[in-house]
């Protein structure tokens, strides 16, 4: 059947006209996500010392989530949290969005705040927390003290609004407010998540010698370095981020100095370590011994491997860059759960460098 011109006409129209609906549909999408993102992050205390940002949202859409899922060790569910979501209707693998964790020091003492969003039943939940808990009034929102410690300090909860929630291990949430626009350590921290505006979970830590001891315990024995431990003490600023692409996950770690002579001393041996892990893996020695699979896989790594100098002016920045591939997770996976006792793994060792380390004085503000 023949169109009339009219009849083309008002058809070019309603799919000019869908297709518009359909683009600013996704601005609108991406800049609500951005706009979320924004909001919950402007809670970080002025003196944070490490932020921990995550977006379930984005990362359930990743195939690579349901990878690092079947990874990962599962131990049978909590029976007391599995009454939680009976009751309340809440859990967290379906019903929360995002979350924002800080971390900051005042004396001996860490201190935790995180705020999250997600599908709540305020009124279950609360309820919920009346019957198992203690509360107190503050202000005009109700504080729950929970069955649950962090860093050996009571955990309390509240409301924020009906789809936020705040969480501590201190008292007093009267300090839990957006910090003002013009604060010029917000300011500081929110430089750096704009570079990560891309990356649905990532960390950012601010140096401080309790962070650099919590760096040192939480790495392994056998990938300590004391030449690199040394080059991380004098770093500012420490951000890693994860972006899933497919069933990848690409990790990036950016260390930022105002020493130009750390940046160069870094990424010099950065670049070595990657030049000595890839000429250990071909060594003929090695080749016969190892799992080829599990060589191929180390190879991959490195391959993907990147590191980069960056200026950003006043500060100097030394960015590496890798992928995660299924395939390594599985190696990962068979290293953890099948190295004998008493033996070790067959993965090869960076060897060290000979180096004296120089700590640079960080220049004077004029």
């Amino acid at each position: 059947m023949m169109l009339t011109r009219k009849k083309k006409l008002a058809l070019i129209l309603a799919m000019a006209v869908f297709l518009l609906a359909g683009l600013l549909a996704v601005v609108f999408l991406r800049d609500s996500d951005r706009s979320a993102r924004q909001h919950i992050l402007q809670f970080v205390p002025a003196d944070a010392t490490a932020v921990i940002y995550a977006d379930f949202d984005q990362l359930r859409a990743s195939p690579f989530l349901a990878e690092l899922y079947a990874w990962a060790p599962h131990s049978s569910e909590d029976s007391e949290y599995a009454q939680f979501v009976h009751d309340t209707g809440f859990s967290y693998q379906r019903d929360l969005q995002r979350v924002a964790v800080s971390i900051y020091h005042q004396g001996a003492s860490t201190n935790i705040f995180a705020v999250a969003d997600g599908k709540f039943d305020r009124k279950k939940i609360e309820g919920f927390f009346s019957r198992n808990g203690k509360s107190t009034q503050q202000g005009k929102g109700t504080v729950f003290r929970l069955n649950a410690t962090a860093n050996e300090k009571p955990l309390l909860f509240t409301f924020l609004s009906n789809d936020r929630v705040a969480f501590a291990n201190y008292e007093d949430f009267s300090g839990a407010l957006p910090a003002a626009p013009g604060n010029s350590y917000q300011t500081e921290w929110n430089s750096r998540f704009a570079r990560l505006a891309g990356s649905p979970v990532f960390a950012v830590i601010r140096q401080d010698p309790e962070m650099q001891n919590v760096l040192n315990t939480v790495a392994p024995d056998r990938f300590q370095s004391p030449q690199l431990s040394a080059l991380l003490a004098q770093l500012q600023w420490i951000s890693i981020a994860g972006k899933p692409d497919g069933d990848q996950l690409r990790v990036i770690a950016d260390g930022e100095s105002v020493v130009p002579s750390v940046a160069s001393q870094l990424n010099e041996f950065l670049q070595g370590v990657l030049l000595l892990a890839q000429n250990g893996l071909n060594d003929p020695k090695l080749r016969q011994t190892m799992n080829p699979e599990e060589r191929q896989a180390y190879l991959e790594l490195l391959k993907s491997a990147d590191v980069q100098k960056i200026d950003r002016g006043e500060w100097k920045s030394v960015r590496v860059l890798l992928e995660i591939t299924p395939k390594f997770l599985e190696i990962a996976r068979l290293a953890s759960t099948s190295t004998p006792a008493g033996q070790t793994s067959t993965a090869p060792k960076s060897p060290q460098k000979p180096a004296v380390i120089t700590k640079s004085k960080t220049p004077k503000k004029k």
